[in-house]
């Protein structure tokens, strides 16, 4: 199992030992994910936090209308999982989904659990993990509240470039709440002007 990539994402907020290191990637479990296959489905439990070692994955709800509403999506070297079921251990409230053949490396909630009281240092790593997604979640919500499609499109845009090439151009709009068809004339508009 290749793990440069895991490690390197998590030298970024703490430093290991070799022993540590060789402790912590005993732990992951490498799984492959097809197009459209599922890492969770509403009503499982979560019971693995995911390190997207190569691929891409989205986590979404259905709603009444089984209509698809994005709520995360994540790249290689992103974390993922529905976290209120991984941490409470309840069943999901939404579905985590492969849209392109993925690579993922797991580490279970027991094994999560383990490593925090083995390595205390990973208390931090993932305490700036939540943080981080807490403070990218409120400020997604007060732009789809605040802003106007235009701006958070071009906010989306700039923040995540390294997406736009990754995802359809329907799963962008379901990501900032607009319909398909919306983005696509708002994106000529864009366009005309001499945005992105």
């Amino acid at each position: 199992m290749d793990s440069k990539l895991i490690l390197e994402n998590i030298s970024k907020h703490i430093h290991l030992t070799d022993e540590e290191i060789s402790h912590f990637t005993s732990l992951l479990k490498l799984k492959e994910f097809s197009r459209k296959e599922f890492l969770l489905k509403e009503g499982q439990v979560a019971r693995d936090i995911n390190f997207i070692h190569s691929g891409a994955l989205k986590a979404f709800y259905l709603d009444t209308n089984s209509n698809e509403n994005i709520i995360m999506l994540a790249i290689d070297d992103w974390w993922i999982t529905d976290m209120y079921s991984f941490t409470m251990q309840k069943p999901a409230m939404q579905y985590i989904s492969a849209m392109e053949n993925s690579v993922v490396l797991q580490l279970s909630k027991s094994n999560f659990d383990q490593l925090l009281i083995d390595i205390p240092v990973f208390e931090r790593f993932f305490r700036i993990l939540m943080q981080n997604a807490y403070i990218r979640e409120q400020l997604r919500i007060i732009q789809n509240l605040s802003l106007p499609a235009e701006e958070r499109y071009l906010n989306f845009v700039k923040k995540y470039p390294q997406l736009i090439q990754r995802v359809t151009q329907k799963q962008i709009a379901s990501y900032i709440g607009v319909s398909p068809e919306f983005l696509s004339a708002m994106r000529k508009r864009i366009h005309k002007k001499g945005f992105s």
